[in-house]
């Protein structure tokens, strides 16, 4: 399958987003920023990466954090994961956040996240009165154990 993309004018000199190696799941997303960005503990910031994207029908595309940056950092995605429909066609954007003590320094072409594209199934909501019953029922949040 291909997707297409646009490489925007703030990122000519940036590669492309890649596979870091043969069975990764995402590609690597890198910030195209002019200048590096400070991200304060407990501080967010959407940083851009100067690409955008044509899904096709059926398919959206997940932005994941980089468990190196999360472990290392506490740098991880606000929305996480966030979501590319297939109808937009702006800039992806990429929100991080400072969950770590110390600031963190986004520089240019750092790899930022990870882009996963994933098929979407539609359905349609049929409203009942009842569902249909199981031996979890409603019970959440911890029920089946920690």
């Amino acid at each position: 399958m291909k997707v297409r993309i646009k490489r925007l004018p703030h990122a000519k000199d940036l590669p492309l987003p890649y596979y870091a190696t043969e069975y990764a799941s995402g590609f690597d997303l890198m910030a195209a920023v002019e200048e590096p960005v400070i991200i304060k503990p407990m501080e967010r910031k959407a940083i851009p990466t100067g690409i955008a994207i044509e899904l096709p029908e059926g398919f959206e595309a997940q932005i994941r954090p980089r468990s190196g940056l999360a472990l290392k950092y506490g740098i991880t995605l606000l929305n996480s994961p966030g979501t590319v429909d297939a109808d937009y066609r702006g800039e992806i954007k990429v929100v991080l956040i400072n969950l770590g003590q110390e600031e963190f320094v986004v520089r240019r072409g750092d790899r930022i996240a990870q882009m996963v594209i994933c098929p979407v199934v539609r359905v349609l909501l049929e409203e009942v009165q009842e569902l249909t019953p199981t031996e979890r029922g409603p019970n959440g949040f911890g029920s089946t154990g920690v």
